[in-house]
C-alpha cells in the first residue's frame, strides 16, 4: 500500500512537473507579446482616438478602442518606408536630414541613432556576423561573444596588432554587454549560429546545442 501511494506520488509530481514545463514557455510568451502590444498600441491610441472622435465626428464609444493606435502605426511605417522607396519620398527625406544636420545637438543625437538603427535594421547587413571564443575576464577562462567587424578607424590605428569588434552579451539580458576589441589571434572560431549561441547565453549555459 505504501508503494502504491509513493508511485502515485511521483506520478502526481512528474505530471506536476511536466505541466509546468509546457505552461510556462506559453504562459510568459502570451504575457510578453500581451505587454508589448500593450505598450506599443498606447503611444498613438488616445491621439488617434480623440482625432477620430473630436476632428472627424465619429460616433465612438467613451474608452480608446484596443488596438487602434498598434494599427495606425503599422500603417504609419508602411506608409513611411512606402514614401521613402520613391523619388519624391527619398528627397523630401533628405531636406529634413539636411534640416537636422544644421541643429546643434540635435544633430548629433539623430545621427547615432540613424547608425545604430541602420545597424540593426538594415536589410544589407548583419550586426553579428557569427559567434567567437576568447579569454576573458583572464586567462585560462573564455566567454562566448559575437563578432561584428573587423576594426577600423582611429581604434585600430592607434593599436600595433590587429584587432576585431567583439561584443560581448551579459546573461540573462543579451541586450546589454560590453563593446571590446580582442586581438585577431585571440579569436577562436566556434561551430554555432548565432541563435544557438544567443540561446546559451540567455540560459546561462543550461541550453547546450547539440553537436551537427
Amino acid at each position: 500500500m505504501a508503494m502504491e501511494k509513493s508511485k502515485l506520488s511521483r506520478r502526481l509530481r512528474n505530471y506536476f512537473v511536466t505541466g509546468l514545463l509546457v505552461l510556462v514557455p506559453i504562459s510568459l510568451t502570451l504575457f510578453i507579446i500581451n505587454y508589448l502590444f500593450l505598450k506599443i498600441d498606447s503611444i498613438l491610441r488616445d491621439v488617434i482616438y480623440k482625432f477620430f472622435r473630436t476632428q472627424l465626428g465619429l460616433p465612438l464609444g467613451d474608452e480608446p478602442i484596443p488596438g487602434l493606435g498598434f494599427i495606425t502605426l503599422v500603417l504609419l511605417i508602411l506608409g513611411t518606408g512606402l514614401l521613402a522607396r520613391n523619388y519624391l519620398g527619398k528627397k523630401v527625406i533628405q531636406f529634413g536630414e539636411y534640416i537636422l544636420a544644421r541643429i546643434p545637438i540635435i544633430s548629433r543625437i539623430y545621427s547615432t541613432i540613424q547608425q545604430i538603427s541602420q545597424a540593426f535594421l538594415s536589410e544589407k547587413r548583419e550586426v553579428f556576423k557569427k559567434p567567437v571564443l576568447f579569454e576573458y575576464p583572464r586567462k585560462g577562462i573564455y566567454s562566448i561573444g559575437f563578432f561584428t567587424q573587423d576594426t577600423r578607424g582611429p581604434v585600430q590605428d592607434a593599436l600595433d596588432e590587429d584587432v576585431v569588434s567583439v561584443f560581448l552579451p551579459t546573461t540573462p539580458n543579451p541586450t546589454s554587454g560590453f563593446l571590446l576589441f580582442v586581438p585577431k589571434t585571440e579569436i577562436i572560431d566556434i561551430d554555432l549560429s548565432v541563435e544557438e549561441a544567443m540561446k546559451l547565453v540567455i540560459s546561462g549555459g543550461a541550453i547546450i546545442p547539440q553537436n551537427k
